[in-house]
């Protein structure tokens, strides 16, 4: 099928486009002397996204603090998508809507746009400040300005050679030199994704204070409105794949508060930049690639392919990689658009949790209360194991007729207590993180009428932070533990350990790391 872009670049306006960037294209100047023109500034829940199977993301404030699972903290938000109609995910297209007219998107790349955003306009004059002069600049700044000019250029070269090596892989996959040359048109290193490769939070926030930020009031009420508004997508969605609306709901809000906020950036330079930084190793390059077979598929024009700034896409939050493997057609109309189509972003949500072994009819987690003689050894069984042992659910009904569970103490012994299915480890596949997970369950279960969670946290307790976190890891890999580099990330593995250490040596095995726990480990006892 031939693609958007190749139709919009037969068009006159278009090709006069193409001529005059070529000369400053970084795909095609890498032995040109020309300066790439400036690209477009980009304006930005979160959670380790998916970029981290160890995803996302993504609670990425007023609503990025909502998206708790993305990872594009600190742009500024997105208009909102609009809300098209709500049409179920077995819809067809409306008559007469043709290929020609989903090309349109593309033929906003014009001339006039070009010349508008060749060069930033000129700020004004600041109150009480002449002309700058060359008899105003000091010697100083004359040296700095001599040694930043050859490096911005070198820089500049660096970039333009990479996305010239780039073409190969490209190629490769199918995708046309028009269509490269168009994704490439202007783009420019980001230097504000180069800082927040190097933030890392000495801090995590006690899993109490994530929740409350991810599921607020606000978003729960949100959340019933669009539960509404797409009952029949759902609906149809729910009976194709088998996956609990609920969850659905529960990830669109976490990652994107509802298709709200998906991004501003611009994903073709957000992971250009990356993959040119070498973050990761060879992911972002291969990503990067992915994205541009995307564009050539049509699946999106060019100017509308925005997400985080680790190049998250769409209502969804999906890295290129996994639109490629999980992104649906929900509306019959031809394109996988996880940007503006909710039936689209709906039904590949839930394709995607389907493909990673989502169990129907299975809850991912129900609060529960535990008996005063409870065994704390005991740690998975079946629903009715459970019921037999005296543990009852904090809600008052009845535990699930089938399936097997795991003891879940996310705050430790002193803080609620939840079993949890392999539907909670599902969602982790979207995102690593114990609290996205639940972040994702709670809010699904509150848009469709569930309670709050009913045991008290222990908000006096204190928590580790991130070097004692760390420490906590390195002493107990001392032990024999195999927990990987230590990241200070507190994960499955981690908590085993700490489980395991706890027992041994008698204390209650709930699997918490505390300050005392990790004074016992430095002191070797």
């Amino acid at each position: 099928m031939e693609s958007r872009f190749a139709r919009t670049l037969r068009s006159g306006a278009a090709i006069a486009v193409v001529a005059g960037l070529c000369a400053g294209s970084p795909a095609r100047a890498a032995s040109e002397s020309a300066t790439t023109p400036q690209s477009k500034s980009q304006p930005h829940k979160a959670s380790p996204a998916h970029a981290s199977t160890g995803k996302a993301e993504t609670a990425k404030k007023a609503v990025k603090t909502e998206a708790a699972g993305t990872p594009a903290k600190g742009e500024a938000a997105k208009k909102p998508a609009k809300a098209p109609t709500a049409k179920t995910a077995t819809d067809k297209p409306t008559a007469g809507k043709t290929a020609a007219a989903k090309s349109e998107p593309a033929k906003k790349v014009t001339a006039k746009k070009v010349t508008e955003k060749s060069g930033p306009a000129k700020p004004p004059a600041k109150p009480g400040r002449g002309p700058l002069t060359t008899a105003s600049i000091s010697p100083a700044m004359n040296a700095r300005a001599a040694t930043a000019l050859p490096a911005e250029e070198a820089q500049r070269g660096s970039f333009r050679a990479f996305v010239e090596g780039v073409w190969p892989a490209a190629q490769a996959r199918g995708v046309s030199r028009d269509t490269f040359d168009l994704a490439f048109a202007g783009v420019a290193p980001d230097p504000k994704i180069a800082e927040l490769t190097h933030r890392q939070s000495e801090f995590v926030k006690p899993i109490w204070e994530y929740l409350n930020g991810a599921v607020t009031s606000a978003r729960v009420a949100r959340g019933q409105d669009v539960a509404r508004e797409y009952a029949a997508t759902l609906d149809a969605v729910e009976r194709r794949y088998g996956v609990d609306r609920a969850a659905v709901l529960g990830i669109w809000g976490m990652e994107t508060n509802f298709g709200t906020f998906t991004g501003g950036k611009d994903v073709i330079r957000s992971l250009a930049t990356l993959a040119h930084l070498n973050y990761r190793g060879d992911f972002f390059r291969n990503e990067l690639v992915t994205a541009l077979v995307i564009l050539q598929q049509g699946h999106v024009a060019r100017e509308d392919m925005k997400g985080s700034w680790a190049g998250a896409m769409g209502q969804t939050q999906f890295m290129p990689s996994s639109f490629m493997s999980y992104a649906v057609d929900g509306d019959g109309d031809g394109r996988k658009d996880i940007w503006s189509s909710v039936p689209d972003a709906l039904a590949s949500t839930a394709n995607y949790l389907r493909q990673k072994g989502w169990t129907p009819g299975l809850p991912w987690a129900v609060e529960v209360a535990l008996p005063a003689n409870f065994d704390w050894r005991t740690r998975a069984g079946s629903f009715s194991t459970w019921a037999s042992l005296g543990v009852r659910r904090a809600d008052g009904e009845a535990m699930p007729r089938g399936g097997e569970a795991t003891l879940f103490l996310p705050a430790g012994a002193s803080g609620p207590a939840f079993l949890v299915t392999s539907n909670f480890n599902v969602i982790k596949s979207y995102n690593s993180s114990d609290a996205y997970a639940m972040g994702v369950g709670h809010l699904g279960d509150r848009i469709y009428g569930g309670a709050s969670i009913q045991a008290a946290w222990p908000v006096n307790q204190r928590q580790l932070d991130r070097e004692q976190r760390v420490d906590l890891q390195r002493h107990l890999a001392r032990l024999g533990y195999d927990l990987g580099e230590p990241d200070g990330k507190l994960g499955s593995k981690t908590r085993e350990a700490v489980r395991d250490y706890q027992e041994r040596r008698g204390l209650v095995p709930d699997g918490h790391p505390t300050l005392a726990l990790l004074e016992s480990l430095r002191g070797g006892r």
